[in-house]
């Protein structure tokens, strides 16, 4: 099962990654304000995640390949690691569809 980790971070803001079941972050988004701003930012991707249309994928100045994930209004709501091959990143958002929906929310931050 995946989870939701909300930390904060050496600026103050609060993030919050998608792990898989077995441990691997596989989706990071950028920095929140507040936990709540954080907390809305972890819905959308619950919302946004089986949706095909929503991954935009992208490739590293190193060369390497990543995706994000879009919100309805086009903003990132979240980026993959960086993977060798299209079969990886193809897999990372296999796996972000697979997780993310049911996924579990654990606050680091208390």
């Amino acid at each position: 099962m995946g989870k939701f980790i909300i930390t904060k971070r050496v600026d103050g803001e609060f993030q919050f990654s998608l792990t898989a079941g077995n441990g691997e972050t596989i989706l990071i988004s950028e920095g929140y304000s507040t936990k709540s701003n954080c907390q809305n930012g972890i819905d959308s991707v619950k919302r946004n995640a089986p949706d095909d249309n929503k991954y935009d994928l992208r490739i590293a100045s190193n060369g390497k390949l990543y995706f994000t994930l879009e919100a309805a209004n086009g903003q990132t709501i979240g980026v993959s690691e960086l993977y060798e091959s299209e079969t990886g990143r193809n897999n990372g958002i296999l796996s972000v569809k697979t997780h993310a929906p049911d996924a579990i929310i654990q606050d680091a931050t208390v």
